[in-house]
């Protein structure tokens, strides 16, 4: 049996161990809930007073300001200050969509990328507010929870095997000690090294305000539970142990919101004189105050910001704030995920209200045919509007636009449904209401393409799975008290509540199941498809003339295909290496259609059953590849001289200064020979390319870098260097229509003169071009440079570190990048950017053979 490769594990296995604890604590609840009536539950929901209900959303409210502080004090913690009205919408918006909806394109983490990154944080920055945060809410739970145990020891004794006094003293301990050393940590500022991670606390006064949000945020959430739950429940001070330790486990199982784990751990560890029932009816009326309604007023605040971009409204508002015109801007960006979200949600609750037993069919008539007819098409109708809402749900992720217009269509089915359905007017209102909050997005979905593209990646498997997992308990517990026989499913009347649910559930399970094995037997194709535009050349050659990057030339090399853009001013440049299409750089052309055109490559490389991969993209479009859920993996370093800033003159360059003198003084003579070229000069040049490919083992590079061809050469200036009137060396230079903006490609020389050549070309390109007002000259990519050597660094890096060390039998890496480190450049990263479920080992594999032609070609001499 073949073994998985090691970072399909690492991805895979906390979806399997979120998703195995998710459905024990599905299986726990249900047993907890077994005794319980269903109708009983609705009716505590209906008694629940009404100060409750304000009490909890006060609570809920101070909570999430409570929270909002966590990003105050994040910032602070990394030395940035932003206006904060961008901090409370990052915070409010990060807790609103992370709390409910966990890891997901719009999770907390997503969103604050957006809104500060907008407002000048790196991702770096924002990814270290997200680890503060991750930690500050880790350690305040624990501590809290640890804290209350040696308070109140027999808050979770049920859950425990040990005696109250035992519980006390080893949380006592361990809250004295945790404190001791976070205090110790904090006064002298000391770090605690963890597993190769360096730790470090914020100084005393923020230590101490941190403390105190943590405390109110974690107090305020237990209040808005405690105060819902019916008479019998514990004192307020022991609930705050029961509810810290059962978030913190619903945390760790790594469940979104921790459904079915945190509310197992809550009724379990009631006092028995509490109801369950009337628990688990305020366990739901928390879960629709603390998560729901905040997720809600989130959603309801993008929507007002895309009806803003729509029609203008509310933009003279906005211009009163400038500080936030930046930060709503990005929210768009966040609308097809939430959107995709929204859909999955709806799909979910269509599928549960079909496990509920009809009221309307107690007031039908006996005999009365046309009404069980409409109750049984509306109970089949709503769960196959369910399914396709989170079948689409995928494609709505990725902006098809046939998505929205399905799930708008499904929505619509599921209210029409509702109405057949036991005259459901709440459950119509509520999808029609679904269907009018959606409508502003319509802009947002833009994207031609399959709705079944892709679809099954690991994350969007297991939640589907958890929905059907947690439809099946609903059921299930929902019909405990009928009793199975196979009679059930040809039961037709007015009172068959449990056969018309089991068919619906059949219903929905066969429309999935079909779903599942088209998807699994269509063709596999691995070519792409045929564009008359792989072959506009000319096209692609005008773009790279008024393109910005000068890199952009390297896509004349013709072992290239292109993907334009459907306007036609932008292109990616890709080549087919087994089973990966490999696109070269950043996209080139008109930045606006950059995000299209990055869907569109993917999307057909899924079509064609391939890995869509980008080799060497810049820093420049970093929050294009965190948008599309990309992983980036450092692959080098891009040497840039910075030109007016260059100059020989100082100590550091004495030697180099001597060398080149010394040069010109033997007969050495530098000159850029502008296109076009002679054939007798381009017959000179080859055959000094083909003496230098003749001292090598490997054949001529390509993809990555230019190749000798008249055809390529035609579309540059070429710089040679002279001795005696000879060429002996030539480099063609890259250029954008400015001349700004200059690269090295293709270098070659005689074999014999090689000594001190190449310096003494840099040099005088680096003068050259200087005088003539450019300001940057690219001297290339160091391959494998500047790769992390910490521990916990992930394998690539470790590999690549180890090639750029020791691999000098394929390539010399280190050497070329210590050669050009002489010239003083700015290192400029460049990364492989991947899908999560890609191995950037298979990647390069496929990127190294494209390169070198063959796996011969990878040996260089």
């Amino acid at each position: 049996m073949p073994r998985l490769p090691h970072q399909t594990i690492k991805s895979v296995a906390p979806i399997a161990v979120g998703a195995v604890l998710f459905a024990l604590g599905l299986y726990a609840l249900y047993h907890i809930l077994r005794p319980v009536n269903m109708a009983d539950v609705a009716a505590q929901i209906r008694a629940t007073p009404r100060s409750a209900l304000v009490a909890a959303l006060a609570a809920t409210f101070i909570g999430y300001i409570a929270l909002i502080f966590y990003d105050w004090f994040g910032l602070r913690f990394i030395g940035k200050r932003l206006d904060r009205g961008v901090v409370a919408l990052g915070g409010f918006l990060g807790y609103a969509f992370g709390n409910t909806i966990g890891v997901s394109v719009v999770s907390g983490g997503a969103v604050r990328y957006r809104i500060y990154s907008a407002v000048g944080l790196n991702a770096f920055e924002v990814a270290a507010v997200s680890g503060y945060i991750a930690v500050a809410l880790g350690t305040g739970l624990t501590l809290v929870g640890v804290a209350s145990l040696a308070i109140l020891p027999g808050a979770v004794g049920t859950l425990l095997p040990y005696a109250p006094q035992a519980i006390q003293s080893g949380a006592a301990a361990l809250t004295v000690a945790s404190v001791g050393l976070i205090a110790w940590m904090s006064v002298s500022q000391r770090s605690l090294v963890l597993r190769g991670l360096d730790l470090r606390m914020p100084p005393p006064a923020d230590l101490t305000g941190q403390l105190i949000v943590t405390m109110v945020d974690i107090a305020a959430a237990a209040f808005a539970l405690w105060v819902l739950l019916p008479a019998g429940k514990p004192d307020y001070a022991t609930f705050v142990a029961v509810y810290a330790a059962a978030t913190m486990i619903g945390v760790l199982s790594h469940v979104p919101g921790g459904i079915g784990v945190f509310e197992a751990v809550v009724i379990g560890t009631l006092p028995a004189s509490v109801p369950v029932g009337d628990a688990a009816a305020a366990l739901l009326l928390f879960r629709l105050i603390y998560y729901l309604v905040p997720f809600a007023l989130a959603f309801l605040l993008v929507v007002m910001n895309e009806i803003r971009l729509v029609s203008g409204l509310g933009s003279r508002l906005l211009a009163r704030a400038p500080a936030l015109q930046p930060a709503y801007a990005t929210l768009h960006g966040v609308s097809p995920g939430l959107v995709a979200t929204v859909a999955f949600g709806f799909g979910a609750w269509l599928l549960l209200i079909t496990m509920l037993p009809a009221v309307r069919a107690e007031a039908m008539a006996e005999g009365d045919l046309i009404g069980v007819l409409l109750l049984e098409g509306g109970t089949l109708a709503s769960a196959v509007a369910g399914v396709g809402l989170i079948i689409v749900s995928h494609g709505l992720a990725r902006r098809v636009s046939s998505a929205w217009w399905f799930a708008i269509g499904a929505m619509l089915a599921g209210a029409v449904a509702s109405l057949l359905n036991d005259y459901g007017y709440e459950n119509a209102a509520f999808l029609g209401a679904g269907v009018l909050l959606l409508l502003p997005f319509r802009k947002a979905f833009d994207r031609p393409g399959r709705l079944t593209a892709g679809v099954f990646d690991a994350y969007w498997f297991a939640t589907v799975l958890g929905v059907g997992v947690a439809a099946a308990a609903f059921f299930f517990f929902v019909h405990k008290t009928v009793p199975y026989s196979n009679d059930l499913w040809s039961e037709f009347s007015r009172d068959s509540d449990t056969p018309r649910a089991l068919r619906a559930a059949l219903a929905a399970t066969a429309l999935m199941f079909f779903f599942g094995v088209y998807l699994l037997t269509r063709p596999v194709r691995r070519k792409p498809p045929v564009d008359a535009r792989d072959e506009a050349g000319s096209q692609s050659s005008t773009l790279c003339a008024q393109a910005d990057d000068p890199m952009a030339w390297l896509s004349q090399t013709g072992d290239k295909r292109f993907l334009f853009s459907e306007p036609g001013n932008a292109f990616i440049m890709y080549a087919v290496r087994g089973g990966s299409w490999v696109a070269l750089g950043d996209p080139v052309g008109d930045p606006a259609e950059f995000e299209d055109l990055i869907w569109s490559f993917t999307d057909q490389a899924a079509q064609s059953n391939a890995r869509p991969v980008f080799y060497e993209v810049s820093a420049r479009n970093l929050a294009l590849w965190v948008e599309f859920g990309m992983s980036l993996h450092k692959v080098g370093e891009e040497a840039v001289v910075r030109l007016p800033e260059f100059s020989l003159a100082g100590g550091r360059f004495k030697t180099m200064r001597a060398a080149q003198n010394k040069r010109l003084r033997d007969g050495y003579a530098f000159s850029v020979l502008a296109a076009p070229h002679a054939p007798d000069l381009l017959e000179e040049l080859r055959v000094i390319s083909d003496a230098w490919l003749g001292g090598k083992i490997g054949r001529e590079k390509g993809f990555s870098v230019g190749r000798f061809d008249p055809v390529y050469l035609a579309h540059f200036d070429i710089s040679v260097v002279r001795k005696e009137g000879r060429i002996i060396a030539f480099a063609n230079i890259m250029a954008t229509k400015a001349g700004d903006q200059l690269a090295v490609d293709l270098m070659r020389y005689l074999p014999e003169e090689a000594s001190g050549l190449m310096e003494f070309m840099f040099l005088s390109l680096i003068e050259h071009y200087k005088a003539k007002g450019a300001q940057e000259l690219s001297l290339g990519t160091a391959p494998l440079s500047g790769l992390s050597e910490r521990s916990v660094a992930r394998s690539w890096n470790r590999f690549g570190r180890l090639i750029f060390r020791h691999g000098g039998t394929f390539y010399n890496f280190e050497g070329l990048r210590a050669f050009k480190q002489k010239f003083q450049p700015d290192w400029r990263p460049r990364y492989l950017a991947l899908p999560p479920n890609v191995s950037p080992m298979r990647a390069m594999g496929d990127v190294a053979l494209l390169i070198a032609g063959s796996a011969r070609g990878l040996i260089a001499k």
